[in-house]
């Protein structure tokens, strides 16, 4: 706190108080800074992981570019790791999404996740079948083997690969070359004063598949709703972009690719939980392993997978 300190002394907000905000899954954290007329920035620290920062201010020209309300960048000091940036508020998605307003805050989002995918996404890392493969397997590693100590067999290795393989396999039938957030979740959406959707935690993105942000959306780890709607919901996103391609070929898309998210998922909330003694992940996991099984369950190339998980899990 002592560098925090000292660097605004550097800075027009020298003046303005000091308190903690948030954390997330990462090793970032945010305080918010407010003057005495009750105005307030951020402050993004992130001098446990600064090489996170020169990503962040790449997508956010990118974003904005492309018309996404993401937050100006009002000061940055690269060398300690710190920016201060536009504030949205406290309202995340999560706090606000319910039974009767889903469906409306969602076409929001669906239309945001649109306006992202005008994002150049041209220099930035692929989505490739290493990748995809590298993420799903943190749930063999983390999950299974780590958090619930299961010994997998031969058989049941070679079942994962196989299943794996056939997973990533789907995933890159769809069109790729897409601006990807990787994180675009009710707890990454802020809802802002003016009611305009603000975008956060973006310095991951990647080049890849169209439905992946669609999947963070409606697939969200955290909050669910009928599998019939969220469908709907789907077909929508498809028919917003103009994706010439039939409804069971799209779903199944957009399920495949929520297969991949979620199995890594399951991995990365267990290494939060090993790792980074982040517990509070934990509790989240019963939705993750859900989806995965109730996804499984619906396709013959994967239901191999579903049963595996639903005896050891």
């Amino acid at each position: 706190m002592n560098k925090i300190k000292e660097w605004l002394k550097t800075t027009p907000y020298k003046s303005y108080s000091i308190r903690i905000s948030s954390t997330d899954a990462s090793f970032r954290k945010y305080y918010r800074l407010t003057n005495a007329d009750n105005k307030t920035v951020l402050l993004m620290d992130s001098s446990l992981e600064k090489e996170s920062l020169k990503p962040f201010l790449n997508v956010t020209e990118k974003l904005l570019s492309a018309k996404v309300n993401v937050p100006l960048i009002l000061e940055q000091s690269l060398e300690n790791g710190f920016l201060i940036i536009k504030d949205f508020g406290s309202t995340h998605y999560l706090d606000i999404l319910n039974n009767i307003n889903y469906k409306t805050m969602y076409t929001k989002a669906i239309d945001c996740i649109l306006n992202m995918q005008k994002a150049d996404a041209s220099n930035l890392p692929i989505y490739d079948k290493t990748f995809l493969h590298f993420e799903m397997n943190l749930m063999r590693d983390w999950y299974l083997q780590k958090r619930l100590k299961i010994t997998l067999s031969e058989a049941e290795e070679e079942l994962i690969e196989k299943t794996f393989n056939t997973i990533s396999n789907i995933v890159l039938q769809q069109p790729q070359n897409t601006f990807v957030h990787r994180d675009f979740h009710s707890r990454n959406i802020m809802l802002t004063n003016n009611d305009r959707i603000g975008v956060i935690d973006y310095q991951d993105a990647m080049n890849g598949a169209i439905t992946y942000d669609l999947v963070s959306l409606l697939k969200d780890c955290y909050i669910s709703y009928k599998r019939e709607e969220i469908e709907k919901l789907v077909l929508e996103f498809r028919d917003k972009k103009s994706i010439n391609i039939d409804n069971k070929t799209f779903i199944k898309w957009f399920d495949f690719m929520g297969l991949q998210r979620h199995i890594k998922v399951l991995g990365i909330f267990s290494r939060l939980s090993i790792r980074d003694k982040k517990d509070c992940y934990l509790k989240d996991i019963p939705l993750t392993l859900k989806y995965i099984i109730d996804t499984a369950s619906r396709y013959d190339e994967t239901k191999k997978l579903a049963e595996f998980l639903k005896a050891k899990c």
